[in-house]
Parts: structure tokens; sequence; C-alpha cells
């Protein structure tokens, strides 16, 4: 299965609008690397030729997107908060603050957590995991919004352990 032009350029749009720092795809024949962040969204196309075995790398030039607020916030957060603990997320799926729509958030702002407490749920194939924070504190900032894609070790919330 080939991807063409266009499925691939969507492809890096929507992980430019997704806030992701990396995503990679890999099929039979196509390996695909999508990055982003500090402004500019890179990609890597490794294409197998099934003949030779031969790979060709591609750079396919992005333009870079109007950095949406996630994107900017997770680079700048890290060089001005470094005495603070980032909580990244331990897998791929949809981040949601909350245990149900009716309920309220696990963290906010301002709240004090220990280890071993809920801070958050990601769903990955229909599960819902519980997120449990491995540090205590004090949530300072939440890096992500509500029902959004996360990716493996994506910054959810940073924690100031003072």
């Amino acid at each position: 299965m080939s991807m063409d032009i266009k499925e691939i350029q969507n492809l890096i749009k929507f992980v430019a609008k997704s806030g992701a720092s990396e995503v990679k795809l890999e099929m039979e024949d196509v390996k695909i690397t999508i990055r982003t962040g500090s402004g500019k969204t890179e990609t890597t196309i490794l294409q197998a030729s099934p003949v030779q075995g031969v790979q060709q790398q591609h750079q396919v030039p992005v333009a870079p997107q109007q950095a949406a607020p996630i994107e900017v916030a997770a680079p700048v957060a890290e060089s001005q908060d470094s005495k603070y603990i980032t909580v990244k997320s331990p897998i791929i799926g949809t981040f949601y603050r909350k245990p149900s729509p009716d309920k309220p958030n696990f963290a906010e702002v301002g709240t004090e957590i220990s280890v071993g407490d809920t801070v958050c749920v990601i769903e990955a194939m229909k599960l819902f995991n519980e997120i449990e924070s491995e540090v205590a504190g004090k949530i300072v900032k939440v890096l992500v919004e509500d029902s959004s894609p996360v990716e493996f070790d994506q910054p959810l919330f940073l924690v100031d352990p003072s």
C-alpha cells in the first residue's frame, strides 16, 4: 500500500495541528517520520523500492504552519520553567482531563497532587487508562487541550515540586 503525496500532506497538516512533536508511520514499502516544533515542520520519507531494496530519502519541504498555541507552549515552557517537573504521556491516545463529561477535572492549575494521584485519562483503542502522577507537587500548567490527541512521551502537565 503506497500513500500519494496528497495523503502525506494531509498527514503533515494533521500532525502539525495536533501539537505532536514527532510521528512515525511505517508500512511495508514506506517509512514516514514527521517532526514538528520550534516553528518548523520537518518530514522524512523513506521509500524502499521492492526491486533492489535500496532506500531513497526524500526531504519534503513543508511551509511552516501558523503555530497553534499548543505547539508553542511545549518548547517555550521547558526553557523558562526548568525548575518544574513535566508529567508526560506514557502512551499514544486521546487526552481527557475528567473521568466522564459530567464529572469535574482530575487536576487543575493550582491542584496539589501526590505520587499515585490520577491526573488525567488517556483513551487508546477504546480502553481508558488512568494516568497517575509519579511526582508530588502543585500543577502550574496544563499543556494539552481536553480531548486532543497525544503522543508517547508528550508533556501533559508542569508540576512545581517545591
